[in-house]
């Protein structure tokens, strides 16, 4: 599994970095992202991340979010800057394409505006 943690309740503006626990084979070769799910809305991917260390991320986050690995410790991060009300959501991180056996429980993100 992937065990994501960090969240918590922020002002408009502030920042936050997640930070997520794997436990999953040859995860150094692994795509992996984070994604978030706000209530009333589908599971959407925010930010991923090659083996190589290549980055991609979804247009609403692009410029604030950044997301980095440390293969040495099994950790995935997303640095959250400049977070807005809409960035609300619980956010998890799993593999890309995601799995479901990979889900974890997922961390709250509050902005209050």
């Amino acid at each position: 599994q992937l065990q994501a943690s960090g969240g918590g309740l922020v002002h408009t503006g502030g920042s936050l970095r997640l930070s997520c626990a794997a436990s999953i084979d040859r995860f150094r070769f692994q795509h992996v992202g984070w994604y978030r799910q706000a209530p009333g809305k589908q599971r959407e991917l925010v930010a991923r991340i090659t083996g190589l260390g290549g980055t991609d991320y979804a247009g609403s986050v692009k410029g604030r979010f950044t997301i980095n690995r440390d293969n040495a410790k099994n950790t995935l991060y997303l640095q959250m800057n400049s977070l807005k009300p809409e960035d609300a959501a619980v956010y998890y991180c799993n593999v890309v394409p995601s799995r479901a056996a990979y889900w974890g429980r997922g961390t709250q993100v509050t902005v209050s505006s």
